[in-house]
């Protein structure tokens, strides 16, 4: 697991290197060029003379870096066009020190310009490589002139596009950004900044690679809060079955959800949580519309009283209430509808039952927001909103979210008590402690009906595991990390498979043993 660092952390390491270690702040910009060049190369391994590089240069530090970059182009006979554009007595003490070695080379393979107009970036039109070493972390808010044109005229230009450390425009901490340069690789210098992998820094950065600068973050006492999940993390926390286990041992699910209106959702998470190792789930439905519910014959159907009215009411929780009790996690929401009866029955379900573990998905998270979740004690519970049902959740406007999801996150399950799955292109769980960890894998292809139904029912089936041994004195956050890498990794199984295009929830349902496999036996 990868901490994820504020741009402040990551400026700390390095004035902790500089300061306290004596470590010399040139070469830690000559170790990020090499970092950068070779990264290049990794992804360009042809690159050779025949190949021009453009590199833009801003004043800072990130300059300083892209100056480097440079002349070990030059030395590695590959050809630079660069652009300056600040003065060079703008430029930082470290930038300035590069420039000059730069300026004193004379090669014929490098030509150096100072920026006028948005007219000059034209020197890059027949580079193969652009590289945007103008603002790395310094960017705050919105781009001003000439950098918003500028950055614009770069995006329309047919090159591999890599950023130095992060893409001019992206808020690193945040990852938010109005106009960014869009990247097809960036390399994050010494820490990867947590920017990069949410809002539009997941958008823009392209490819991720972590640029080693001769520093180590072990070196400093940081207490992080972020967190990128890696495949090798899930071997150690996912559910190993005792050669003992029957199938009530190993975990009972049971689903509330489904109704005259709606019947796959329902069916999806029930059958997914035995997908992933439950030995028993059972399908809460109403009676007049049981034989709806027939896709998967491997799960136990409950009808409970609906009096001719197809959804879930108030009587029909006290009608559940053996089985509620009787199951070691319960998943409430996929398909249920949004009727009046069908929010007071939520309501009244989460308010009756708060020992039990709850998985709340869809329409009773619409009942969350309606009823206010202040009301209710949450703490044993799991939230899986997208970012359209996190702002009714949350009362915060969706605006204001992508300018800042960490923090709205934070504050939520803080203020709540919850475990929050924020469904998103990559999601991120949120603990009431305050730590955030961000999913490393999945693809577009799992934005489709269903698939949010599959991740409920996977996470409802990790988590009804926690009897396990691998569980023992670790909350159900550990089966929820398991459990949204798993449903990424499922799917990116299914994009090398064929496309991102064509995948469904079914096809997801039916490669997790094989991704499960792949995780935790290979």
């Amino acid at each position: 697991m990868q901490p994820l660092f504020s741009v402040q952390q990551s400026r700390g390491l390095d004035d902790y290197a500089i300061n306290k270690l004596n470590y010399p702040s040139l070469l830690l910009m000559e170790n990020a060029a090499n970092s950068i060049f070779t990264k290049i190369v990794k992804y360009n391994p042809e690159l050779g003379p025949s190949d021009r590089i453009g590199i833009i240069c801003g004043k800072g530090n990130n300059a300083g870096d892209g100056f480097a970059l440079a002349r070990i182009c030059v030395a590695k006979g590959v050809a630079v066009q660069l652009l300056c554009l600040y003065d060079e007595s703008e430029l930082s003490p470290d930038s300035f020190t590069n420039f000059n070695i730069l300026k004193a080379l004379e090669s014929k393979i490098l030509n150096i310009k100072r920026f006028t107009s948005v007219k000059d970036l034209s020197i890059f039109k027949d580079c193969t490589i652009i590289v945007d070493a103008i603002l790395g972390t310094g960017a705050q808010g919105p781009l001003v002139e000439p950098l918003k044109s500028i950055v614009e005229k770069l995006n329309s230009m047919e090159a591999f596009k890599v950023a130095a450390d992060v893409p001019t425009g992206l808020n690193a901490d945040t990852g938010f950004g109005d106009t960014v340069f869009e990247a097809d690789l960036t390399v994050s210098l010494g820490t990867l900044k947590r920017g990069l992998f949410i809002g539009r820094g997941y958008e823009y950065a392209g490819i991720v690679e972590l640029g080693f600068i001769g520093v180590d973050y072990d070196w400093v006492s940081y207490r992080f809060t972020d967190f990128l999940i890696e495949k090798h993390d899930i071997p150690y926390i996912f559910p190993v079955k005792k050669k003992t286990v029957n199938k009530y041992s190993a975990g009972k699910v049971l689903t509330i959800g489904g109704s005259g209106r709606y019947v796959g959702a329902a069916e999806f998470t029930a059958f997914s949580a035995m997908k992933v190792g439950a030995g028993a789930s059972v399908l809460a439905v109403p009676a007049s519309v049981k034989n709806n519910f027939n896709r998967f014959p491997e799960l136990v159907l409950q009808p409970y009283p609906d009096n001719d009215y197809p959804w879930l009411s108030a009587d029909a929780v006290d009608s559940l209430e053996k089985s509620i009790e009787w199951a070691d996690v319960i998943t409430v929401g996929p398909g249920l509808g949004r009727e009046e009866d069908t929010i007071e029955a939520v309501v009244y379900l989460l308010s009756k039952f708060t020992s039990k573990v709850f998985v709340i998905d869809a329409d009773a998270l619409f009942a969350l927001s309606k009823a206010g979740v202040k009301k209710l004690m949450l703490k044993n519970s799991i939230l899986t909103p997208h970012l359209g049902e996190f702002e009714l959740l949350s009362g915060v406007p969706l605006s204001e979210l992508e300018q800042d999801l960490l923090r709205a996150g934070r504050q939520f399950t803080k203020s709540f008590g919850p475990c929050l799955v924020l469904k998103n292109p990559k999601t991120i769980m949120f603990t009431p402690s305050g730590e955030a960890f961000v999913n490393n894998v999945g693809n577009q292809g799992l934005a489709k009906f269903g698939s949010g139904d599959v991740l409920t029912g996977i996470i409802a089936g990790v988590a009804a595991q926690k009897t396990n041994p691998r569980f023992a004195n670790m909350d159900l956050g550990v089966a929820v990390l398991a459990s949204i890498y798993l449903h990424g990794f499922a799917g990116d199984l299914l994009r090398e498979k064929s496309t991102e295009y064509g995948f469904t929830a079914t096809d997801i349902i039916k490669i997790l043993p094989k991704a499960i496999k792949k995780l935790v036996k290979e």
